[in-house]
């Protein structure tokens, strides 16, 4: 007959738990880092292709062949990283996982188009935004599986951060096209205007989960300094003067350089997060057992009654706060996700540009007093039905 467990037997028990959690986390650190460092790369490639291909290839040759080795370079030091993984548990970060992979298996048709100039340059970059999306996604998927509540909002304080500077890249790319063409339509203006809107969300998210340290680095380095602003009322307000690509050129200078600060403090957070992995797996088990085991009736009383419930119920607040907080920002990456498919359709049945079946999008949202996410939903829907009929 088995002897029944006793309060120690079970902590045991859960610290296994936590323990077989943390190193899962542990690798998965690795990976966030292989992410963040190859995500870093394609956003640099994506912006140099902007240059190139707006300047009918007179312009960032070799910084779109620099940047293209490198990223290779990152996609090759990731993969052993996602092979040493297997086996996983989780079916949904394998999913993403998949999504990522497939992403970047495409990059080499994409830039063989950028390379011969077969592609427009909103194309090529919604190409490289989705394929930087498809990485960032398996950053939230790493969180399911956590129960420690200061773990649980470093990560989700991470990928708000990540987010925040994904948006960045794409302001920088969009306003490179703009700064190189000479012009920018309405349609690029509110994109530019919905990056910078969307990055300071993100960066909000971020300082409000933020430990003083990395968020003082924030405000001292990584924002948007005078010259960027001057150059954003520039973009979005007036016609940019014609200048031989200098404006896009010193645009892309700008903000490269804020990108870098911003790489710089993405590096410390995923630090910061590996080191609190590897102190709370290095913690004594039998010090933590003597801790929580309560020696006396009357002790056993006084926990429970003035410490012990108020802690459970503040960290049964934060997690589900924090889960709030995450299944927001999935929920508007699967918004971004369903909107995109509905421009693709749009793009390949009616001939429209990615901005023309984005504004085609917008309109109908407008018209019919709807968010552009119920709109693209409905276009998913009805879409085996369409007549199509190419413009002529």
């Amino acid at each position: 007959m088995n002897e029944r467990a006793d309060a120690r037997d079970w902590f045991r028990y859960a610290r296994q738990i936590q323990k077989n959690q943390l190193r899962q986390l542990a690798q998965l650190g690795v990976l966030a880092g292989r992410i963040s460092h190859l995500t870093h790369m394609l956003q640099c490639e994506r912006g140099a292709s902007n240059i190139w291909l707006c300047s009918s290839g007179r312009l960032y040759a070799l910084e779109c062949r620099a940047s293209s080795a490198l990223a290779d370079e990152q996609i090759a030091a990731l993969m052993p990283v996602l092979d040493g993984l297997k086996p996983l548990n989780s079916s949904a970060l394998c999913h993403r996982i998949a999504a990522a992979v497939a992403g970047l298996e495409q990059l080499p048709v994409l830039r063989k188009q950028i390379r011969e100039r077969e592609i427009e340059a909103e194309q090529a970059m919604a190409q490289f935004s989705r394929a930087i999306s498809h990485l960032l996604n398996i950053i939230p998927q790493l969180n399911d599986s956590i129960d420690d509540p200061a773990i649980a909002a470093r990560l989700v304080a991470l990928y708000s951060f990540m987010q925040g500077k994904e948006l960045v890249g794409q302001e920088r790319a969009l306003g490179a096209m703009g700064f190189t063409q000479g012009r920018f339509s309405d349609g690029q203006r509110q994109a530019l205007v919905d990056r910078i809107d969307g990055q300071q969300s993100c960066f909000d998210t971020f300082l409000s989960l933020s430990d003083p340290s990395p968020a003082l680095l924030f405000g001292k380095e990584c924002g948007a300094g005078l010259e960027i602003e001057q150059m954003r009322r520039l973009a979005c307000t007036r016609t940019p003067p014609t200048d031989n690509g200098d404006n896009a050129l010193r645009w892309f200078s700008l903000q490269t350089q804020r990108l870098e600060f911003l790489r710089t403090l993405e590096e410390t957070l995923i630090n910061a997060l590996n080191r609190e992995t590897d102190r709370l797996l290095s913690e004594d088990d039998d010090v933590i057992a003597l801790h929580t085991q309560l020696t006396t009736a009357e002790t056993s009383l006084i926990c429970q009654d003035k410490t012990l419930l108020p802690l459970v119920r503040q960290q049964a607040q934060e997690i589900e706060q924090l889960s709030q907080q995450l299944a927001s920002l999935k929920d508007t990456l699967e918004e971004r996700k369903v909107i995109d498919k509905a421009k693709s359709v749009l793009m390949n049945h009616q001939n429209m540009s990615e901005e023309q079946a984005w504004q085609c999008l917008r309109k109908m949202a407008m018209d019919k007093n709807q968010r552009m996410v119920e709109i693209a939903r409905a276009l998913l829907t009805v879409r085996a039905l369409w007549a199509v009929t190419p413009k002529e």
